[in-house]
């Protein structure tokens, strides 16, 4: 008989669209890294995206509208962790943001580095457009079991 695979476990965070909110995504987001056994660099590149995707949400989604709720999602699976940070805003085109944010070119420019970061950051970044908003999906990979790594 096959064995079921376990249900992943989810932490949900709902937060007004302000940018003093995002110490507190931050908090939960070390929470969540601690509680994996993602070393130092991982929880901290994972940290930042987080706080990155949750800024973009605010500014870019929602600008700044204290009202409309950005939604933060860990779902955690055996072999990674996939966050979601989700906002009602209509979306983007990547190619608008800077030109190409796959290249360490436009890392001082003032609007699109932080996917650049993400993206160095995380396994995998992808997002995802639909008419109820934008979500910015996050995949880390987890350490082996058992040991921090």
């Amino acid at each position: 008989m096959k064995e079921k695979p376990a249900t992943p476990q989810v932490v949900t965070v709902r937060m007004p669209s302000r940018l003093d909110m995002l110490g507190e995504l931050d908090h939960v987001t070390q929470s969540v890294c601690e509680r994996l056994h993602f070393d130092a660099q991982s929880s901290m590149q994972i940290s930042m995206s987080v706080i990155e995707a949750g800024t973009n949400a605010i500014q870019h989604g929602h600008l700044r509208d204290a009202s409309k709720p950005v939604d933060t999602t860990f779902t955690v699976f055996p072999d990674r962790l996939e966050i979601s940070v989700h906002d009602l805003g209509r979306g983007f085109k990547l190619e608008d943001v800077n030109g190409n944010v796959t290249s360490p070119d436009h890392i001082l420019d003032p609007r699109g580095r932080g996917i650049f970061i993400m993206r160095e950051c995380m396994d995998s970044v992808r997002f995802e457009f639909s008419p109820s908003g934008t979500s910015c999906l996050l995949t880390k990979r987890r350490p082996p079991q058992g040991r921090a790594g």
